[in-house]
């Protein structure tokens, strides 16, 4: 009988998910019963990295971890309820813990904590605290592949859409970017390397922009701009 906790894993998509998934993998405390992943109803696309509904599955076949998904019919407005059905589902199951791949955003992490700790689940991030250069360089030595996707419009250009997560890119960020876009400044498509069974084909058919907005603490709405790649 395995004695490993039983979890579920909030898959992005993006490498910093990746990252954190190898880890909790290659340490084998955990057994991951399922990643998930919010999908805006409206586009079929995960919501944040805009990811299609098809690559995400393709991701977690290869990967060999069933994908469940958690439709948000108002977007993220719907969040915190859907996400509620999400945690009954997976305790009856006897998960016990959900894991994340963020960094450094103390805000992010106390918001999931509230939501889940008195659900009776605990929060895991097996990357939190570390410098974010050195995740980069622990995640081009992870050998995972990645390339950028989505990019916040006034701290990257167009032309960092499709670009490899590599050294070349490290060296190339504009002075005040997070080396991993912890800030948001980028996302990313995960598609090969030692967590993957088989390589993602994928490919991007066209860069458009488009904005989001968002209710900021104050209560009001902010509009943030996004250069985004259509990838199928």
């Amino acid at each position: 009988m395995s004695h490993r906790k039983k979890a579920v894993f909030n898959w992005s998509g993006g490498k910093d998910s990746a990252l954190a998934l190898q880890k909790i993998l290659q340490e084998n405390e955990f057994e991951v019963e399922s990643l998930l992943t919010t999908v805006t109803e409206a586009t079929r696309t995960s919501t944040v990295h805009s990811i299609p509904l098809k690559l995400l599955l393709k991701q977690a076949t290869s990967i060999g971890i069933p994908l469940y998904t958690v439709t948000l019919p108002k977007g993220m407005a719907s969040y915190a309820e859907e996400m509620t059905k999400a945690v009954a589902h997976f305790k009856a199951q006897g998960v016990t813990h959900f894991i994340f791949g963020d960094i450094s955003l103390a805000d992010v992490k106390s918001f999931r904590e509230s939501k889940l700790n008195p659900l009776g689940i605990e929060v895991v991030e097996p990357l939190w605290g570390r410098d974010s250069e050195a995740v980069f360089r622990d995640f081009l030595e992870s050998g995972i592949k990645a390339k950028i996707i989505v990019t916040q419009t006034d701290k990257l250009d167009q032309t960092f859409i499709g670009r490899e997560i590599d050294h070349t890119l490290l060296r190339s960020l504009p002075a005040g970017i997070d080396p991993c876009g912890e800030n948001g400044e980028y996302h990313t498509f995960t598609y090969d390397g030692p967590l993957f069974n088989k390589k993602i084909e994928f490919e991007i058919i066209r860069t458009e922009k488009i904005s989001h907005d968002f209710k900021i603490d104050t209560g009001e709405l902010k509009r943030y701009e996004y250069w985004h790649a259509e990838i199928q």
